[in-house]
């Protein structure tokens, strides 16, 4: 049996392939893209706007070398809450625009000092389980988009969100051909389709919606307190960074952190969070779902992520259509999510098998087990109005472990070194 054929990540993609796949990565991203401003009060057609544009500077910035689709962050939910609430969006604006300049100051210091030290504070032990999180602790979110954890389970929901589910995996083990690399676009419009049906599509904000609008851009306004609530958010968003490029690398068979360079993918990332802020949008990020649309299709090709990035410009401008984009049901996403999700977990697992991770010596076995611990539990520390939790927060203790670790190792004083 041959395997499905590899779209590497320089490889240039013919115009036949490349629209479909490129409406593949956009749709893959209408969870980040909508739900984020939906949640702050903004309106998503500047989101639509700034991840396309975010996505085409970070390719830009890596030499067209890493493939990811800049979407909105998650992260800045809790204190951009606070600011907005005491003050107004403009001045959260303000604060995303300190954390992008502070993490393009760290940028600069990944330059100068390098990686080598990724390899001390998150060996394969720790880096394993901290990237199987970013999945695993997201299991609850595709569930809760899906509609699956409402006290009362709709009916016409179970079967939007079977239909899309069910099509996404089928497919991508049944599909051939031209169908293998589009599975998840086929699911998307399947679950649409059963969605329509099942007659939970309401258009009548998309009939309200003039047909060209210009996305709302407004100016920050900078205050130090606001800067202050939002700027522990910087350790939070660094820490997800370093994992995605890390499972994207294993995905794409590169190392991204070594070529273009960390320094390089992190100025690229918090470059367009400073931008988002100056222009009305929110923070971008690179993305779980970007990432698990590579694994599951096997397409790595930046051109079909710039076309993604290009197609989503274009639909901000188009009022009817970014309205159209919102009708995408929750069970639909939900159901792309489970399994996009699921694929980033099992990268994270990927990492431990193919760094072949000895469990026979005790802090291998020490680091995955207390990092899974401490990621699933719940636990949570806060940083003024900042939360540490999940990958976050099992990503720090992992580094604090693993360099305590080193150190011991050094002088041989851990039992690993027994007969």
């Amino acid at each position: 049996m041959s395997e499905r054929k590899i779209i590497q990540v320089e490889d240039k993609v013919p115009a036949k392939l490349l629209i479909p796949l490129s409406i593949q990565h956009m749709f893959a991203m209408f969870g980040a893209s909508v739900l984020v401003p939906f949640v702050l009060g903004i309106n998503p057609a500047i989101v639509l706007f700034m991840n396309g544009v975010g996505t085409l500077l970070f390719i830009f910035v890596t030499k067209g070398k890493a493939p990811a689709y800049l979407g909105s962050s998650f992260a800045f939910l809790g204190p951009a809450a606070i600011v907005i609430d005491k003050m107004g969006y403009e001045y959260a604006q303000g604060g995303f625009v300190a954390v992008g300049f502070v993490g393009c100051i760290l940028a600069g210091i990944v330059y100068k000092f390098g990686t080598d030290w990724i390899n001390v504070v998150l060996p394969s032990a720790a880096m394993g389980p901290v990237v199987a999180l970013i999945g695993l602790e997201l299991a609850g979110t595709a569930a809760s988009t899906a509609g699956l954890l409402d006290e009362k389970i709709n009916g016409k929901n179970i079967i939007v969100f079977i239909v899309t589910l069910g099509t996404a995996v089928f497919g991508s083990i049944l599909f051939r051909k031209f169908l293998s690399v589009i599975p998840i676009l086929i699911a998307v419009v399947a679950g649409y389709i059963a969605a329509l049906l099942c007659g939970v599509v309401d258009f009548t904000k998309v009939i309200k919606a003039p047909i060209f609008a210009l996305p709302n851009f407004q100016p920050a306004k900078f205050d130090l307190e606001a800067i202050l609530i939002i700027l522990p958010v910087i350790l939070v968003i660094t820490s997800e960074h370093i994992g995605h490029q890390v499972v994207t690398s294993k995905i794409v068979g590169k190392d991204l952190l070594k070529e273009p360079g960390l320094h390089r993918s992190l100025f690229g990332d918090n470059f367009s969070t400073m931008i988002s802020g100056l222009i009305g949008s929110v923070p971008t990020t690179t993305y779980g779902e970007n990432i698990g649309v590579m694994a599951v299709t096997k397409v790595y090709s930046v051109r079909v992520i710039a076309g993604a990035a290009v197609l989503s410009i274009v639909s901000s401008f188009i009022g009817k259509l970014s309205m159209l984009i919102q009708t995408i049901p929750g069970p639909v996403i939900g159901g792309i999510s489970f399994l996009l999700y699921g694929m980033i977990g099992a990268s994270g697992i990927r990492i431990l098998v193919d760094a072949k991770v000895d469990y026979s010596k005790s802090q291998n076995l020490i680091l995955t087990s207390v990092i899974f611990v401490v990621g699933l539990s719940g636990v949570a520390i806060s940083l003024g109005n900042v939360e540490l939790k999940g990958m976050v927060l099992a990503s720090v203790v992992g580094m604090v472990l693993s360099s305590i670790f080193h150190v011991l190792d050094k002088f041989q004083l851990t039992n690993d070194y027994d007969n």
